[in-house]
């Protein structure tokens, strides 16, 4: 029992080491939320898989507000208001990063990969290294054709707001 602890213990402290850097972009639209109203069931999942592409990233706790307050913004543009905020203060319970989920703040990143936090190596919120940025600038294009790919696979039904890659650049901006 012990050498067990022991190897789960090393295994704690080495795993910054073995993070193996940016994992390829995923997107499951809006994660644990619904896409749309059961009349347009893909609505509002545009905003949500721009979001996800902010949250792969990661970056500071303002850059995450900042997504958050566009995947709010872009929902009410859809003209879902009612469905907005609850949206909005979901993904900021649900999202940060320091919980070790797939669609936590930073999910491009291994979850044990930064600074150091209650006595592991988590990731939080942290600007992306310049190593890291390059990693970003090489996988991003890969990520904005998964996006389109996205798009038409699940259109939003002739929404009258559609989210364009121009109103959308602050969630699009690395």
């Amino acid at each position: 029992m012990r050498s067990a602890l022991v190897v789960v213990g090393l295994l704690f402290a080495v795993a910054p080491a073995l993070a193996d850097g940016l994992k390829p972009f995923t997107t499951d639209g809006c994660s644990v939320w619904i896409d749309g109203p059961p009349d347009r069931p893909n609505l509002w999942r545009h905003c949500c898989v721009a979001h996800d592409l902010a949250y792969w990233i990661g970056g500071t706790r303002t850059e995450r507000k900042q997504a958050d307050q566009v995947l709010k913004q872009c929902i009410k543009d859809a003209e879902q208001p009612l469905i907005a905020d609850p949206t909005y203060h979901g993904v900021r319970l649900g999202g940060g990063p320091y919980w070790p989920s797939t669609y936590r703040w930073g999910y491009g990143w291994d979850f044990f990969s930064g600074s150091r936090l209650g006595g592991r190596w988590v990731r939080g919120y942290q600007r992306p290294s310049a190593a890291e940025q390059a990693q970003i600038d090489l996988l991003k294009p890969a990520a904005l054709l998964l996006i389109e790919e996205d798009a038409r696979r699940y259109p939003a039904d002739a929404a009258p707001h559609s989210m364009t890659r121009s109103s959308n650049a602050n969630m699009l901006r690395f």
